[in-house]
């Protein structure tokens, strides 16, 4: 119904900078909540930040002031934008979204994760 395609990880340098994308595609009226999740090894998957149709934001504590959430409606695409990125900020990274279809149906996909590598 509703494809997320994730781009932009890789690997980084601590102190570097990455952007993630995720844009959707389907039969999508409306995407009402986009976020982003994180996890890592050994660990429990972890709410990054998320952003709503409103643009609304909220952002885990681990990352405020370092990474930013923005979305693009025209595109159905969302951002994050990693500065300053730290060797813990290290995990898959998935974009998750929830929304409305065409056929009046409400939707709540997830991307495939992208790689996000921190390290000298």
């Amino acid at each position: 119904q509703v494809q997320l395609v994730e781009s932009g990880g890789g690997l980084v340098q601590p102190g570097g900078s990455l952007r993630l994308s995720c844009a959707a595609s389907g039969s999508i009226f409306s995407i009402n909540v986009m976020g982003w999740y994180r996890r890592a090894p050994g660990k429990q998957r972890e709410l990054v930040a998320t952003i709503t149709s409103g643009g609304s934001t909220s952002y885990a504590d681990s990352v405020k002031g370092r990474f930013t959430i923005a979305r693009d409606n025209a595109k159905n695409t969302v951002y994050l934008q990693m500065n300053s990125l730290k060797p813990e900020d290290a995990a898959v990274y998935y974009c998750d979204e929830h929304g409305v279809l065409r056929t009046s149906a409400t939707f709540h996909s997830w991307g495939q994760g992208t790689q996000v590598t921190v390290s000298s």
